[in-house]
């Protein structure tokens, strides 16, 4: 699997998205799951950016596109995006990014950030042993984890007025 991009640096963003589709094909193949057009489109979508996406701004970017996608067509591929692991949803936000780390087990961990939106994902195999750790410790079975961190990212840092 090849390194991705960060998001607040310059970056050739279609590598993100055809990197992403290649990755969904494969493991969609491999678990003998349908990605149809339209679960294809709602993953190429919410990897236009790297900004977590809503269901209902999903659905809008399909309709300008003449698409007469219903609500719960947007949620069915949603679904079924997360539970192959291509997409997580990002609670605080109620929204979906695309996952850098498809086809792995692993805790999602982001740092969004609160002036442009951006979010990276991040992996941490002593953070996520540490709250599997401290889940066990407490005799609980943790079936879903994810880390949602706010803050500044580098480059909206920079923009901050100083003083």
């Amino acid at each position: 699997m090849s390194v991705r991009a960060l998001p607040y640096r310059p970056h050739n963003h279609d590598d993100c998205v055809s990197q992403a589709l290649a990755e969904a094909r494969a493991i969609c193949q491999e678990q003998h799951a349908r990605l149809t057009p339209t679960r294809e489109r709602v993953l190429e979508l919410i990897w236009e950016s790297h900004k977590p996406l809503g269901a209902y701004d999903v659905l809008a970017k399909l309709a300008s596109e003449g698409h007469s996608a219903a609500p719960p067509t947007v949620y069915r591929a949603l679904d079924f995006l997360q539970q192959y692991g291509l997409v997580h949803r990002i609670a605080s936000l109620n929204a979906f990014i695309g996952c850098a780390h498809a086809g792995e087990h692993h805790t999602g961990m982001f740092l969004i950030c609160r002036s442009c939106g951006n979010a990276l994902e991040l992996t941490d195999a002593a953070v996520s042993k540490a709250i599997h750790d401290a889940a066990s410790a407490e005799a609980f079975i943790s079936e879903s984890i994810t880390l949602e961190i706010a803050g500044l990212c580098p480059r909206c840092q920079a923009e901050q007025p100083h003083g």
